[in-house]
């Protein structure tokens, strides 16, 4: 199937493989550079889960280690094999997502095999098991000694009381000590099944061959995705504040407030896009509310503001260091309060919401980035590009009611990394 978007100039080729697996092609004619991601609708989050009419519990980060294993194969190493033919691997592991990609300038169809063969067939060992407990043992001890890292986990431990975004991405320790090749096998057949997946190309490709290459290399046996599991919902959060003293010139902070999760049959893409806007309405480097706070000194050059979304659950995110960050707090929930109540200056919504458009815009020239926000829409039942059609049905009065839902009490949580 290909889609047109006349307003972006873009034209977007997708196919679903009878094994489930689906495939989305964007032709960028002159880009030097060909980039294709595989990813799987399995992240951090997604430790506890029904297989098989089975319940699994499975170790804090257990998603995050089965992405550092599968690079290995009986041959050897798949990062190994794309050296030799000059592509650019990585991985990357999310709160919603798993994604294995590279770039090349030639030999695409070389290293898309590599990327297929090695992402559908597991290889794990009791040895090389303990061995990348190890290596992440080690990864696991500097994010821990990473005050922006500790501040982000604290404010999620913060926000939800059992949502499983609460525990770090890569779990802990403790928790990797109890990963087995056991537990990898069972999380790679529940969770990478060809019906879970999808393959996002951006470049110069044959769509048709691409589709070929993938029915080839991937498993015709796709299970079917059982039942996930995230706790108790709850509106408010578990912990107004958190905070942790570590060797820090002054104060770092992150400010979450908690949204509500969307609903059943909700646009993922607009309610990401309505998110972002009233993020950058309150606190974006152009707002009122950051002019004001950043002559106060109250807030550096190093603040920024985010908007995330995760089954179940949502939150805005903003933060950076600050000689106070209560203060920072209270004009933030005053600012929500009052854009809640007396709404949006129509001047200041539109230049928001242009910068924003320009913003999405940009992605699409950036195979990397598009690829990772294409492979998020997809397993929304969306399209990024369909971000152009679904901006016009965005008015002010829609992020209005963004700010009333952040004004609800007891929805905001500070997490403050100290100096000792």
């Amino acid at each position: 199937m290909t889609k047109t978007y006349s307003a972006l100039h873009e034209r977007l080729q997708t196919r679903t493989l009878e094994n489930g697996l689906r495939i989305c092609y964007l032709p960028k004619e002159g880009f030097s550079k060909t980039f294709a991601v595989l990813a799987t609708d399995f992240g951090s989050v997604d430790a506890s889960f029904t297989f098989e009419g089975q319940r699994y519990d499975t170790p804090a980060g257990v998603a995050h280690f089965l992405e550092h294993k599968m690079f290995e194969d009986q041959d050897g190493n798949a990062l190994q094999k794309f050296t030799r033919t000059g592509a650019s691997p990585n991985a990357f592991t999310s709160h919603t997502m798993t994604a294995y990609h590279f770039s090349c300038t030639d030999r695409f169809a070389e290293n898309l095999e590599i990327l297929l063969k090695f992402v559908f067939t597991p290889y794990f060992t009791e040895e090389n098991v303990a061995k990348e407990r190890g290596i992440i043992g080690q990864e696991i001890g500097m994010m821990e000694d990473t005050p922006g890292w500790q501040a982000m986990v604290g404010l999620y431990a913060g926000l939800y009381r059992e949502h499983p975004v609460r525990v770090s991405i890569a779990g802990s320790v403790e928790s990797i000590a109890e990963i087995t090749p056991e537990t990898l096998y069972t999380c790679h057949r529940a969770f990478y099944s060809p019906k879970n997946m999808v393959l996002v190309v951006c470049g110069t490709a044959d769509f048709d061959e691409v589709c070929r290459m993938a029915a080839q290399f991937s498993p015709q046996d796709a299970p079917e995705i059982g039942e996930r599991h995230y706790g108790t919902r709850r509106s408010t959060v578990y912990q107004a504040e958190v905070s942790r003293v570590m060797p820090v010139s002054q104060p770092q902070f992150l400010l979450g407030v908690k949204d509500t999760p969307l609903e059943p049959g909700e646009s993922r893409l607009r309610r990401g896009m309505l998110g972002e806007l009233a993020a950058r309405i309150l606190c974006g480097d152009t707002a009122p509310l950051y002019t004001e706070l950043y002559e106060k000194r109250l807030i550096g050059r190093d603040f920024d503001t985010d908007y995330t979304l995760f089954p179940q659950g949502a939150a805005v995110l903003m933060g950076g260091e600050s000689r106070d960050p209560a203060a920072v707090r209270a004009a933030v929930e005053a600012e929500i309060a009052r854009l809640a109540g007396e709404g949006i200056d129509p001047a200041l919504f539109r230049r928001m919401k242009k910068a924003l458009y320009g913003m999405y815009l940009r992605v699409l020239d950036v195979p990397e980035a598009y690829a990772r926000q294409e492979a998020a829409a997809v397993f929304a039942g969306e399209h990024y590009p369909d971000f152009a059609a679904l901006f016009d049905t965005v008015d002010a009065a829609d992020v209005q009611a963004v700010f009333a839902r952040w004004a609800r009490t007891d929805c905001s949580c500070l997490s403050v990394i100290r100096p000792q």
